[in-house]
């Protein structure tokens, strides 16, 4: 069941899910400055939702509008059980999707046998898969992963992903080894490409192709030279805050951009989410001319949200 997937012209443009960043502010500005065809959540814990401990802060960041559909929300995790009732609840919260992370290479999440580690336990990648569909009903259901764990092992495990029949499968063209110290090998999605060709095309995943896009005309062209259904874009929007509308920003759009993001990061989130989390954005906002690096050093330093505004401005 491909869902909202089947919608969406082609080449499809995705924000792909980063912990600390695509939060509820994070895609609030890029409805404004330029949005996806598709919205990721930051990945949660299956395991915090289900809990009376962590399903609080959980749910903050499964916060979204729906100005921001089509959206996905991305869970991790290694329990089968825990994704089938995970996917009910995210399905009552009304997302558009669902997606498993089996490429993160946190080591706090991989001592638990989640994210990159099930590209090593191939039988309990298929049977999360499984489990999470049980759970979704409607929904459909998306795999992003890497291709491979210490070594390539690509078209083996594309194959085993494709057995659980996910909606789509998003292929972060690296090896969680290599993390992202190497250029993406973009000429190997054309071997996952041919493995999915085997599966009749009603039944087969849709692929996404992850790594080193840095502007809307290299996704579309990436797309277009490897014959795939979509582009998936994270760093490359801390060079280009409006990548996704194909346009570049001033430098003084830059820091206007910077001073409404942390209002609506302050707004949103107050007490609930340490505003230097805000910060790891300034290099995005403030570069490219005399003196940006000594305005980065103050934003920096600044003390909450009062006076990194007073800076600013």
């Amino acid at each position: 069941m491909k869902g909202f997937w089947d919608k969406l012209a082609k080449p499809i443009s995705a924000l792909a899910p980063m912990a600390n960043v695509t939060d509820a502010a994070f895609r609030r500005m890029l409805l404004k400055y330029g949005r996806p065809d598709v919205f990721w959540t930051e990945f949660v814990s299956v395991e915090a939702l289900l809990s009376k401990k962590g399903r609080r802060a959980a749910l903050q960041d499964l916060k979204f509008s729906k100005k921001e559909k089509p959206i996905v929300a991305q869970i991790f995790g290694s329990k089968p059980e825990q994704f089938t009732q995970a996917a009910k609840i995210i399905k009552k919260l009304g997302f558009s999707g669902i997606d498993i992370n089996m490429g993160c290479p946190d080591r706090s999440i991989e001592k638990s046998g989640a994210g990159a580690a099930l590209i090593k336990n191939s039988d309990l990648a298929k049977q999360i898969i499984l489990a999470t569909k049980k759970g979704a009903g409607n929904l459909p259901v998306s795999v992003k992963t890497r291709t491979g764990y210490n070594s390539d092992v690509l078209e083996e495990w594309v194959a085993n992903l494709a057995e659980g029949r996910p909606a789509a499968i998003i292929l972060h063209l690296r090896t969680r080894k290599e993390m992202s110290k190497v250029p993406a090998r973009w000429d190997d999605i054309l071997r996952a490409k041919k493995v999915l060709e085997e599966i009749p095309e009603n039944e087969r995943p849709l692929l996404l192709g992850n790594g080193d896009i840095n502007s809307i005309e290299e996704g579309i062209e990436k797309c277009k030279q490897y014959g795939i259904d979509g582009f998936m874009v994270g760093r490359g929007l801390f060079d280009n805050f409006k990548l996704f509308s194909g346009k570049e920003p001033t430098q003084s759009e830059r820091i206007k951009i910077l001073l409404e993001h942390a209002k609506i990061f302050n707004k949103t989130f107050g007490k609930n989410k340490n505003f230097d989390h805000m910060k790891k954005f300034v290099k995005a906002y403030i570069h490219g001319f005399d003196g940006a690096k000594e305005m980065r050093a103050r934003l920096m330093g600044a003390k909450g949200y009062k006076e990194f505004k007073k800076l600013l401005k």
